[in-house]
């Protein structure tokens, strides 16, 4: 069984989210089918048919969500130290192009979002940072071109 790495924050999401479509969600949907099911002919009800494709994605949302918790490995960032960048360090890099510094946590891929600086584990900048140090240089292929970068700072928080 492959583990699954993830930040104790994002471990509390996926549980958060579980939690809620298992005890809000689900409930609600079965409400929903029961009441479409009192308009009669279920071959032309476009409530029951919504109703039903609702269902149907969150079994498989909570099907999803219960085999990632169960292979977690929750990754206590706060107990990580050292110069050497890994999972849930929280790196400040800047662009030898445009001289723009950016600042990342590496995270799982479930965890990610850019826009909030979390940069999945899996993502080809990650990958070429893992085991660097303060000021080496990375180089990364992206969609537009190469990008290099120089990495200013090591953090784990």
């Amino acid at each position: 069984m492959e583990r699954v790495p993830m930040t104790a924050d994002g471990y509390a999401r996926l549980e958060e989210e579980l939690r809620t479509l298992k005890t809000i969600e689900r409930p609600a949907v079965i409400k929903a089918i029961e009441q479409a099911r009192e308009h009669g002919d279920l071959s032309e009800n476009a409530e029951y048919q919504a109703a039903r494709e609702r269902q149907s994605f969150i079994e498989g949302r909570v099907a999803e969500l219960e085999d990632k918790t169960r292979r977690a490995e929750v990754i206590d960032v706060s107990k990580l130290s050292g110069k050497q960048i890994m999972f849930g360090a929280t790196v400040t890099l800047v662009d030898q192009d445009t001289d723009e510094k950016i600042k990342y946590q590496i995270v799982g891929a479930d965890e990610s979002d850019i826009k909030k600086g979390r940069l999945s584990v899996s993502s080809p900048l990650a990958r070429a940072l893992i085991s660097k140090e303060v000021s080496d240089t990375v180089e990364v292929t992206t969609p537009g071109g190469g990008k290099s970068y120089e990495i200013l700072k090591v953090q784990y928080k």
